[in-house]
Parts: structure tokens; C-alpha cells; sequence
């Protein structure tokens, strides 16, 4: 080796010791509000996943717990769906952005207390907001049932103090280039607060309220949970194969189109409804603008993994990141034909929506949730999940589960909408076309609460200390190495690590 040579390879060593030295430094900084984050969030995953079930099983079996009144359906679904929206998803994004920000920034989370008690303030104002659901206090809005004037504000200061904390860290940054994710993450806790106190704010009635509603509803889904899960995405994908983002240009393509087009696509959902014809055709065509970020995340998704698809099988985080990515793609698609008037005059009032919903809101946002707990908590805990079945258990139970509740229930939601467009017949016979949807759904929906119920027991266990220490370093991604196979020549192979800490191999070249 010449003198220059061993100069340059003790540079980049020293370059690489200094970068885990960084993560290292930044990991510890934000491990106990992640954790914290995490742990509340999968409590409020059980508690939702348990509304959800019996709203489910209330919509074909009308009878089910009628004799109290905060089990009935009107307070039993918003419950769920506050409990999902506001204690799980965001308190999960919450911990996933305290985690990778000062990662992404080089430098340690700043104001750590103060975005722990932001934590815990959320918590006491969703809590505050699912009782008052239950005791018959609701705003009766969607997405904004929560009592305003009582759980609202313990929002609002709880998610300030996390972008408080979030915004120091940036100010602090020691890194020269922002990373895609980062201008997502953050984008996302500069816009949320906004459109929080437009949907919360007191003044609005009659239609007024109506498209108030929907450009919050909308936005809390497009420019909250996908800016955070879409800044996840960008991270995690590139970080499991050891490889960069396809292309830096389509990632910010994706992102200033998403924020330019997303904030007017809420109205559709007004179609019919006694609005200005003018909101309703720029919310289509924006919706249909949507396809540009659309297919700049979705490509640069794709061309990233392209050489690498078999490291689905061993990493989890990849598995669970990936299956949201390409649910964000497809959701995203199938929005831009359900806001056109022709699809929209049959699908609106019917199941369709909310299986559409749950393709987004489930299989993009918490599948990408799951895939980041997954990869942070060996990290920030320093040992490995103590089981691989209880992973392959969850993701097929969650994936399974999810393609039982969207598939029957679209198709029932299509021939309930037809029915309802023919002025001939009767009501019931919409009730009996969508029937077999809503039966499949609750069996759906049983199992999905069994898959997180294992992601639960084994969130448990890893906090517990009962998986082993790390083996490898906590950085070792997919790579190639050369070895020596008895009796022939050096062949290349592919090493995996998946979170559990098994490494597996296999014969190929690097982007086998």
C-alpha cells in the first residue's frame, strides 16, 4: 500500500469512527423520549384496536352492548378513531422523529425534558378527549370529535413542546446537507399546528364548518401522517440496504408538489354537497396534480430497493417499510379516481371510504411505523429483539389481516353504491350488498388485534431486557463480503442482518 493510500484508508477510518460516535451520541440523547413515545403509543394501538372491534361487530350485529350508552356506535367508533389518529400514529411519529432528527442533524436532541412532558401532555389531552368521546361530549366533527375546549389545549401545548425540542435540535445542526427526511419531519411540525387551530377554531358554522372539517381531516392525513411516515420512508429504505436514495432531485420534486397540491384536495369529499362549484373542481383537479409526488416517491422508492428485493426476507424494518411505501403509492392512486365526480357518485356514503382509509392510515402509516420501531429500539435499548417468529408472526397477522378488511370491504362498498344509485330499490337491499363486507371485516379486524397484540407482547419483552445483547455493531447493513468456500475459489455472498440479529447468507453479488 503507498504512503498515499494508507493516508486516504486512515481517513475514511477515522471518518467512519467519527460518524458512529455521532449516532452513538445522538442516540443516547433521545433514547428515553422515544421510548417513552413508543410505549404510549402501542398502549393507545390496544386500546383503539379494541374500540375498533366492537364498532365493527355493531355494524351487523346492531344489538351488540346497547343497554350503556357510551357503548354505543356513535361514541365507540370516533373513539377508535381518535384513539388510532392521535394516540398511536402520532405518538409513534413523535418518537420517530426525536430519534432520527438528531441522527439526520449530527448532533444531540436538544430541550429532551421539555419534549418528554410534551409527550406525556399529549397523552393527557387524548386521554381527555376519548372520555369525553365516550360521556357524550364530541364536537361531532370528523376527525375533531374531541372535546375542544377541554383536551384540545393539552394538545396543542403537548405537540408544541415537541416541535419546540425539534426546531432547537435543527438550530443546532452540526450537519452542512439536509437529508429529504428532514425537510419532511419538519415541514410536518411546522404545518400541523396550523391546520390543528384552523379545524379547532370556534367561528366556523353551517358550510363553513363542513369545509373547515375536510381541509383539516384531509391535511391532518396528507401533510401530518404521510410528511412524517413519507420522511421515515426516505430514511429507513436507503439506511437498511447500505445504499443512497435513487435520486436527491425526485425526492424534493416529491415534496414541494406534495406541498403545494395536497392542502386543496380535502373538498372532494363535498362533492353533491352545497358548496361553491369552484372548491370542489380545484380540490379534483389538485387531487389529480397529486399524481406528480406520487410518482416521484413511488419511483425513487422502487429504483432504491431494484438489486436488493430479496433483503425483504431477512430485515424486518425493510419489510414492514417497504409494504407502507407501496401502500402509500397505491392509496395515493386509487384518491385521485375516487375524487372524480363519475367514481366519487358511487363510492361516496359507502364502504369503499373506509376501506380506502385504511389502506392509508393503516397499511402506509402504521406499517412504516412498525418497520422504524423495529430498527430503533435495538439501538436505542442496545440488544436484539428477543424473537424472529414473533416478527414473521406479526407482520403476516398485520398484513393478512389488512388485505381481509380492504378487499371485500371495496367491493362491498362498489355494490352498495350502485344500489343506491338505482331510485328503484329499496334501502335493505343496500344493507344486504354490503353485508358480507362488514362480516369480513370484523374477522379482519379479530386479527389484526392478534398482530398487535404480539408487537405488544414483544414490545414488552425487549424493555424487559430479555433479548440478547448486540453481537454485531448496531450500523452492519446489507453488504458484500468474500470468504473462502471449502474446495473452490472465493465467491461473493450477501451478509443480512435483520434487528433480531440473525445474519444470513447467500450466494450472489452485492444487489442480489
Amino acid at each position: 500500500m503507498s504512503t498515499d493510500s494508507a493516508g486516504v484508508h486512515l481517513d475514511e477510518s477515522k471518518s467512519r469512527v467519527d460518524d458512529i460516535a455521532i449516532r452513538l451520541r445522538a442516540d443516547a440523547s433521545s433514547r428515553r423520549v422515544a421510548l417513552i413515545a413508543f410505549a404510549t403509543a402501542i398502549g393507545w394501538l390496544l386500546v383503539g384496536s379494541g374500540f375498533g372491534e366492537v364498532s365493527s361487530l355493531k355494524m351487523h350485529i346492531p344489538d351488540l352492548l346497547v343497554n350503556e350508552a357510551w357503548l354505543t356506535f356513535g361514541r365507540v367508533r370516533p373513539s377508535h378513531l381518535n384513539a388510532m389518529i392521535y394516540g398511536w400514529a402520532s405518538l409513534a411519529m413523535m418518537g420517530v422523529s426525536v430519534w432520527m432528527m438528531p441522527r439526520l442533524l449530527h448532533t444531540e436532541l436538544r430541550f429532551g425534558s421539555l419534549a418528554e412532558s410534551g409527550i406525556w401532555f399529549w397523552n393527557v389531552g387524548v386521554v381527555i378527549g376519548i372520555a369525553g368521546i365516550l360521556s357524550g361530549h364530541s364536537d361531532g366533527l370528523e376527525w375533531l370529535e374531541m372535546p375542544r375546549y377541554i383536551a384540545v389545549p393539552w394538545l396543542i401545548v403537548g405537540g408544541g413542546m415537541v416541535g419546540v425540542a425539534l426546531l432547537a435540535t435543527l438550530a443546532a445542526r452540526r450537519a452542512e446537507h439536509l437529508y429529504v427526511s428532514v425537510w419532511y419531519i419538519m415541514a410536518a411540525y411546522l404545518w400541523f399546528p396550523i391546520i390543528f387551530v384552523i379545524g379547532n377554531w370556534p367561528a366556523w358554522t353551517g358550510v363553513e364548518s363542513a369545509a373547515t372539517n375536510w381541509f383539516y381531516a384531509h391535511n391532518t392525513l396528507g401533510l401530518w401522517l404521510t410528511a412524517v411516515s413519507l420522511g421515515a420512508a426516505y430514511y429507513f429504505i436507503p439506511k437498511v440496504l447500505g445504499r443512497p436514495v435513487h435520486s436527491y432531485q425526485l425526492s424534493l420534486l416529491g415534496f414541494w408538489t406534495l406541498a403545494f397540491f395536497y392542502a386543496l384536495n380535502g373538498m372532494h369529499h363535498l362533492i353533491g354537497g352545497p358548496v361553491p362549484e369552484w372548491m370542489i373542481t380545484t380540490s379534483i383537479v389538485a387531487s389529480g396534480l397529486m399524481v406528480i409526488p406520487v410518482l416521484a416517491v413511488g419511483i425513487n422508492h422502487h429504483m432504491t430497493m431494484v438489486g436488493r428485493f430479496t433483503a425483504l426476507r431477512y430485515s424486518p424494518t425493510l419489510r414492514f417499510v417497504v409494504f407502507g411505501a407501496m401502500s402509500y403509492t397505491a392509496v395515493s392512486l386509487q384518491g385521485m379516481f375516487t375524487a372524480t365526480r363519475a367514481v366519487n357518485r358511487v363510492t361516496h356514503f359507502t364502504q369503499w371510504t373506509i376501506a380506502h382509509a385504511h389502506v392509508g392510515v393503516y397499511g402506509f402509516v402504521t406499517f412504516v411505523m412498525f418497520g422504524s420501531i423495529y430498527y430503533i429500539m435495538p439501538r436505542i435499548m442496545n440488544r436484539e429483539w428477543p424473537s424472529a417468529r414473533l416478527i414473521s408472526w406479526h407482520f403476516w397477522l398485520v398484513a393478512g389481516g389488512l388485505v381481509l378488511y380492504v378487499v371485500p370491504l371495496s367491493v362491498a362498498g362498489v355494490l352498495q353504491g350502485l344500489v343506491l344509485l338505482d331510485p328503484q330499490a329499496p334501502f335493505e337491499r343496500s344493507v344486504q350488498a354490503e353485508m358480507f363486507g362488514l362480516v369480513t371485516r370484523s374477522v379482519a379486524g379479530l386479527v389484526l388485534t392478534v398482530g398487535h397484540g404480539v408487537f405488544a407482547w414483544h414490545f414488552w419483552l425487549m424493555t424487559r431486557a430479555r433479548g440478547a445483547e448486540r453481537t454485531i455493531s448496531p450500523f452492519h447493513e446489507v453488504r458484500p463480503i468474500l470468504f473462502v468456500a471449502p474446495e473452490s475459489a472465493p465467491i461473493a455472498v450477501n451478509t443480512v442482518a435483520d434487528s433480531s440479529g440473525a445474519v444470513s447468507v447467500g450466494r450472489g453479488g452485492p444487489n442480489r
